[in-house]
């Protein structure tokens, strides 16, 4: 079927590509001095030196990524990636109604392209500043809808294909669907037990590690994808 087809495509690169962007960057912030004495400097803030933010939390993405030259990276990599998330949750929507011999717009793809969108307008906006205090509260409203909507699109589809099992016997690898089952699970319990930590301050590096294999965790959904779905001709 093509839109098997295309969700193998996209799902590889909905997982590389944002993966690819935020290491990047990370390698540019703690190794400037490659690009010094050339136009393409990097910004005093944006420089941090070695560490592994993954186990140590030492910065954020935002600072990796949000000044000059990390964000010439960082945004086309992210409005790419939600560009490319349309798509998918698209196909997946016209995946199910194939199956279910509907016509209807699933709430999993609403609320994925909804998740498309807000990643968009995050990626857009970071590193701009704007003398308004309500605007960083924004930022990170922005932010956190695209985590909020993400996790519940990929609930929802997951829920789907459980109960198109019998449907989709032939065509998917059931051990990758509980897999993707558990993956989005572990997602939504570390979101809502870190929430109080997140809402105090402090633990700055506690917030700064969670953020970086979070947002792993969120795309390692798409890398599942690509090995849940079997070849077809």
């Amino acid at each position: 079927m093509n839109e098997i087809t295309q969700i193998r495509r996209l799902s590889l690169w909905i997982f590389f590509i944002p993966l690819t962007a935020i290491n990047l960057c990370l390698f540019i912030s703690q190794n400037p001095e490659f690009l010094e004495n050339t136009f393409l400097a990097v910004d005093q803030i944006g420089r941090s030196g070695f560490s592994i933010p993954y186990l140590d939390g030492s910065l954020s993405i935002s600072r990796a990524s949000r000044t000059f030259p990390q964000y010439l990276i960082f945004k086309p990599a992210m409005i790419t990636t939600a560009i490319i998330l349309y798509y998918y949750w698209l196909n997946n929507n016209n995946l199910v109604n194939h199956f279910k011999s509907t016509n209807t717009n699933y709430k999993f793809k609403i609320f994925g392209i909804l998740s498309a969108v807000f990643l968009a307008i995050h990626s857009i906006f970071l590193g701009i500043k704007f003398d308004i205090q309500i605007y960083k509260l924004l930022r990170r409203v922005v932010l956190l809808l695209f985590i909020i909507f993400e996790i519940i699109a990929q609930g929802m589809l997951v829920y789907h294909f459980f109960k198109l099992k019998k449907e989709l016997s032939k065509l998917i690898n059931k051990k990758i669907l509980i897999f993707k089952a558990i993956l989005v699970s572990v997602l939504a319990a570390v979101a809502i037990l870190s929430l109080p930590i997140l809402l105090n301050k402090g633990n700055t590096n506690f917030k700064h590690a969670l953020e970086w294999n979070y947002f792993v965790g969120v795309i390692l959904f798409y890398l599942f994808t690509r090995f849940l779905w079997k070849r077809t001709t």
